[in-house]
């Protein structure tokens, strides 16, 4: 496992956070205790007395899996081991969601690739049921060899994609120009490993070889700090008089580190693709 260092200007947690139906949960998982699968029929398979957790894909079916709780802005890890080999046609997706056709959604995917060839990382950020914010990238490591930690610090400020300490993504609140920001809506946290051979590697071409099958991806150390939602009915504070992640924010050298990520390992970015955006760019690109 990868040990670089944050860039996150990390500050005292509040611990004594409770407003307003909301708790605040630092929790170290325990799988049994964390998450449910939802799907999978018996692929997905929690181990070790609940410190892994492992999903597989067969030709029959993928699996997957959901937080017993839900959040409204937090800090949450896990560390993931993806499918090894020939993972093309696979789709490792691991986000935090709400429900309905508004909802709002933080991704990570992780895109599936021939024997050799590096996955890709997709990212995407959804605001009251609108997408289309993707950025994709390679890694710096082999995230099939051990774990990894991928990150997302949420709070009202900003969303800020992490690998291993590392940010390489950063959604900023721009509501004053206009643009939405998921912070009113809150989270499951879900994961599911699943076909997506019609699209996922090389735009489709590249098939699942289901010779290869199962297909497993692995998890442990799973982290929240996080406001748990509790009674629906309340907002979770970030004017908290503790300074915690509810306040963090990128340091000089985390955007330095974002900069160095995205021009080394960045390879699609919604916001230079004019093609797609013929009427223009996005509003929040001109503010990145």
């Amino acid at each position: 496992m990868s040990t670089a260092p944050t860039f996150v200007a990390t500050k005292n947690m509040a611990l004594a956070l409770l407003l307003f139906g909301f708790f605040l949960a630092a929790s170290a998982g325990n799988f049994y205790d964390e998450f449910d699968i939802t799907w999978g029929d018996g692929r997905a398979k929690i181990l070790n007395n609940g410190q892994l957790l492992t999903l597989s894909l067969d030709k029959t079916s993928g699996s997957g899996f959901k937080s017993k709780k839900e959040y409204l802005f937090g800090k949450i890890d896990m560390q993931l081991k993806l499918v090894p080999g020939n993972s093309a046609g696979t789709v490792t997706a691991y986000y935090l969601s709400s429900l309905g056709s508004a909802h709002d959604e933080i991704d990570f995917e992780f895109l599936g690739n021939l024997s050799g060839d590096p996955y890709i990382l997709h990212t995407n950020v959804f605001t009251e049921g609108k997408g289309n914010r993707e950025q994709q990238f390679y890694l710096w490591f082999d995230p099939t060899k051990d774990f990894h930690t991928y990150s997302v610090l949420w709070n009202s400020r900003s969303i800020i994609f992490s690998v291993d300490g590392t940010p390489i993504r950063e959604f900023k609140n721009l509501e004053s120009k206009g643009v939405s920001f998921p912070k009113n809506q809150a989270m499951w946290l879900y994961s599911s490993l699943w076909n997506a051979d019609d699209w996922a590697t090389r735009g489709g071409l590249v098939k699942t070889d289901w010779s290869q099958a199962p297909f497993t991806a692995s998890y442990t150390n799973f982290n929240a700090q996080a406001c748990v939602w509790s009674s629906g009915s309340s907002s979770c504070s970030s004017n908290s008089s503790g300074n915690s992640w509810l306040t963090e924010s990128l340091d000089t050298t985390g955007a330095e580190r974002i900069k160095w990520v995205q021009k080394n390992y960045m390879i699609y970015n919604y916001c230079s693709d004019t093609k797609r955006f013929p009427q223009g760019l996005p509003p929040e690109c001109s503010h990145a």
